[in-house]
């Protein structure tokens, strides 16, 4: 192939055609002998057959950060290639810089560094490497696309991890988690609860803990204390649903929910209770299930790296057949999910009894900042802000009736706005928590 170069070449002779008698054989003198040069030029170009490739770096980085992934180009030919790199990534994983250029002599290697700043999360592949081998001349060159099929080309996927903004928020949570654990105890046999001590009788007390057997031997009157169970589970039910494609400031609504959730199961597995993941919409998208406690959370954080809305209605009939297959041990279900009144009535509310009748459910929804303000009349509003201000008051009007009714169904109602969506949810795990209800 020619470069520029060529056609720099090219131009620069055309003038002095015009000084001749006979122009045209004048131009096809200076044609033959600028394609002359520039086949010389290409076979004296090095070899790309010698080249190897081998890549090193970043494997996983979080949203918001920078990755580094190294190219190496080794030259195990005979002779010298002058050469062009480009290293192609999708768009989103925001790679720079593509271009790079290098003279490898017989026997070296030349290292290429790509900085990485991903635009969104979950699998960001390379694509392809391409190579070209100058000649000495610049007129023209060698090119070679070497994709991941060839065996000498290694493949490199960036895993990106979803945003994470509430971990600002986590060490006051564990702080809260800490008393919970430390100081707070239920007194009575309550459910959820196991034992914690004995102690001494005081007013106050309920009859119902009191422990014969231990005051008959203290000759005083003890009473057994309890404490939060431990080891209970928690089920982190993403909704990835059409719903959750909507914007919520610039992100969609999905990227909430799994900060949320995440910041739920960091809480949760520090308090030694077991947490699980489903994500479903028209199908189960991911499960993640069993496991200890130290390969649980690198597990779940994977999982949610991978999701991404889907344009499909969400199928709750799937979260029932999931749910209530289960053993009957009361578990903690927490749903985020998107408060849109037709969504609720014909998918989650005909199963939310069936589900509170055997465990504890909080759904939980990010509330869209912009019908909130759509909703407000301007000073000197027009006939167009007027019929926007009646829709967005009938959106949050439908709002607050699908809440009362989750609430009548007795489900736990988190609505809040995204910068504090993900701490309400942990309050409200960590209200339970402290009353012994989990």
């Amino acid at each position: 192939m020619i470069t520029r170069r060529f056609a720099v070449l090219l131009a620069l002779g055309l003038p002095f055609t015009a000084l001749t008698p006979q122009p045209w054989y004048a131009l096809a003198a200076i044609l033959g002998g600028a394609l002359l040069l520039a086949l010389l030029d290409a076979g004296m170009a090095g070899s790309l057959a010698g080249l190897r490739l081998r890549r090193d770096g970043d494997r996983t980085v979080w949203l918001g950060g920078s990755a580094r992934v190294i190219l190496t180009v080794a030259n195990t030919g005979h002779r010298t290639v002058r050469l062009h790199l480009r290293d192609s990534w999708v768009p989103s994983a925001g790679a720079g810089p593509l271009f790079h250029t290098a003279v490898l002599r017989e026997g070296s290697e030349h290292s290429v560094t790509t900085t990485l700043t991903p635009t969104r999360h979950g699998d960001r592949p390379a694509v392809r490497v391409t190579l070209r081998s100058a000649g000495p001349l610049g007129l023209a060159y060698r090119q070679r696309r070497r994709t991941w099929n060839e065996h000498h080309t290694p493949a490199w996927s960036l895993r990106v991890l979803p945003r994470f903004p509430s971990r600002r928020v986590l060490p006051e949570k564990l702080a809260r988690l800490r008393v919970v654990d430390g100081s707070v105890v239920t007194r009575g046999r309550g459910h959820g609860t196991e034992f914690d001590a004995l102690r001494e009788y005081v007013i106050g007390d309920d009859v119902r803990s009191i422990d014969w057997r231990a005051s008959a031997r203290a000759h005083d009157v003890v009473v057994r204390t309890w404490r939060p169970e431990r080891d209970r589970r928690v089920f982190c039910i993403l909704d990835t649903g059409r719903t959750s494609a909507a914007l919520i400031g610039d992100a969609p609504r999905l990227d909430a929910s799994i900060d949320a959730a995440l910041l739920l199961s960091v809480l949760a597995t520090r308090a030694d209770d077991r947490v699980d993941l489903l994500a479903l919409d028209a199908k189960v998208r991911t499960r993640v299930e069993g496991g200890g406690h130290r390969s649980k959370l690198p597990r779940l954080i994977d999982a949610m790296a991978s999701l991404h809305p889907q344009l499909a209605e969400t199928d709750f009939t799937l979260l029932g057949q999931e749910m209530l297959r289960r053993d009957r041990k009361r578990a903690l279900l927490v749903i985020f999910t998107a408060l849109d009144t037709a969504p609720m009535i014909a998918g989650l509310l005909p199963l939310l009894p069936k589900l509170t009748a055997r465990h504890k459910v909080i759904v939980a929804a990010v509330r869209d900042p912009l019908v909130s303000r759509l909703a407000e009349l301007p000073d000197l509003p027009g006939p167009g802000d007027v019929h926007r201000a009646a829709a967005a008051q009938r959106v949050l009007a439908d709002r607050d009736r699908v809440r009362d009714v989750l609430a009548h169904s007795g489900a736990t109602v988190v609505d809040a706005d995204a910068d504090t969506f993900a701490g309400q949810v942990a309050d409200v795990y960590l209200l339970l928590k402290a009353s012994g209800r989990l």
